[in-house]
């Protein structure tokens, strides 16, 4: 077995998508938290830093995946293994993962389980959502005042020369 997995250089939705539709099919039946009608979804995967990027919806969970880009090569890692990861929108922890058919992949998870009031439909547009948001850049109130701490920010407090 190498100690290297290396990147791929299409963008792999259909593997994920296959990968996770085989785990669904085998191993997950007749458990009480899956949702019983929410399908196998991968978002299309973008490059990000030259790293593939995406979301997955399944009826157990829905994750954030970064998988290796083109010309990558990742170090073979400890499956759960954890990485801090800065993104666009926020600082998140990954945890290493592998299914069959898809190499090491980088996983976080952002529902689990799911709310089964959700619909197909919403669950699909949420995991579209979730890549977006994933690699936006947050928006700042520009009127807010600098460097308030959540404490004054409770007890009303400002930063005020007059005060």
């Amino acid at each position: 077995m190498s100690d290297e997995i290396c990147g791929y250089a299409e963008e792999p939705t259909a593997l994920v998508q296959r990968a996770f539709q085989d785990v669904a099919d085998k191993a997950m039946h007749d458990l009480s938290f899956l949702h019983p009608n929410m399908p196998v979804y991968v978002s299309g995967f973008k490059l990000f830093e030259g790293q593939w990027v995406g979301c997955v919806i399944t009826p157990w969970m829905l994750s954030a995946l970064i998988l290796p880009g083109p010309n990558q090569v990742w170090p073979l890692r400890t499956i759960s293994d954890k990485l801090g990861l800065a993104m666009p929108y926020d600082n998140m922890t990954f945890t290493v993962g592998e299914l069959e058919g898809i190499s090491q992949y980088l996983t976080c998870s952002l529902m689990s389980p799911l709310d089964h009031s959700l619909t197909p439909e919403q669950g699909v547009q949420l995991a579209n959502d979730c890549t977006r948001m994933l690699l936006s850049i947050p928006v700042s109130d520009p009127d807010a005042p600098a460097q308030l701490g959540r404490r004054a920010l409770l007890l009303g407090r400002r930063n005020c020369s007059n005060a």
